[in-house]
């Protein structure tokens, strides 16, 4: 294949490539206000399509092969080393960050709510189940004539509506415990 052709190629991908070197770009430019590892990554990404760039302006220049070559040998050996070492920094920062966070949580412990959450959803799922009990006695009552058709409805309703007021209840008292301002745990 010539390397005309080949040029053409690379510099097609590497017009094309702009939706990751603008911004990369972008976050170089902004200097402090980026963090480290983006700086870092942002430097590896413009390497690596600088690399794209040179490549294809050699396959116009030179007949041989060996210097687009070996510019892309050297130019993804610097982006590799560039984009592992802006890997290394994002996983410092992070463990920075998980450090900073934990110590600032240490002094107190958050209420669980884990406890509550299951309370409520007990008192959510017993409340039909109550009521389609409650619901198969009155449907056998009525059976044998002993109570009226609203008390029938009526009754599975209430109970819904009790389990229902009691899951409301529990979660707005766990909701004040929460947020009681003097730290006091229940």
């Amino acid at each position: 294949m010539p390397h005309a052709v080949l040029a053409l190629g690379a510099a097609t991908v590497t017009a094309a490539g702009c939706v990751w070197y603008l911004p990369a770009l972008a976050d170089l430019r902004a200097g402090a206000d980026r963090p480290p590892a983006h700086r870092k990554a942002a430097e590896a990404c413009l390497s690596g399509w600088a690399t794209t760039g040179i490549v294809a302006l050699l396959l116009l220049v030179c007949e041989k092969w060996w210097a687009p070559s070996g510019a892309a040998l050297a130019g993804s050996a610097v982006t590799v080393g560039l984009r592992a070492r802006a890997a290394a920094q994002r996983r410092r920062d992070l463990r920075e960050a998980a450090h900073e966070w934990g110590e600032l949580g240490r002094d107190r412990r958050p209420f669980d709510t884990g406890r509550a959450r299951n309370v409520v959803a007990l008192l959510l799922g017993a409340g039909p189940a109550a009521a389609v009990g409650a619901a198969a006695l009155g449907a056998v009552a009525e059976r044998e004539g002993g109570v009226d058709r609203w008390t029938v409805a009526a009754v599975p309703t209430a109970v819904v509506v009790l389990f229902l007021t009691l899951a409301v209840v529990h979660g707005r008292v766990v909701r004040h415990r929460r947020a009681d301002p003097s730290g006091r745990r229940p």
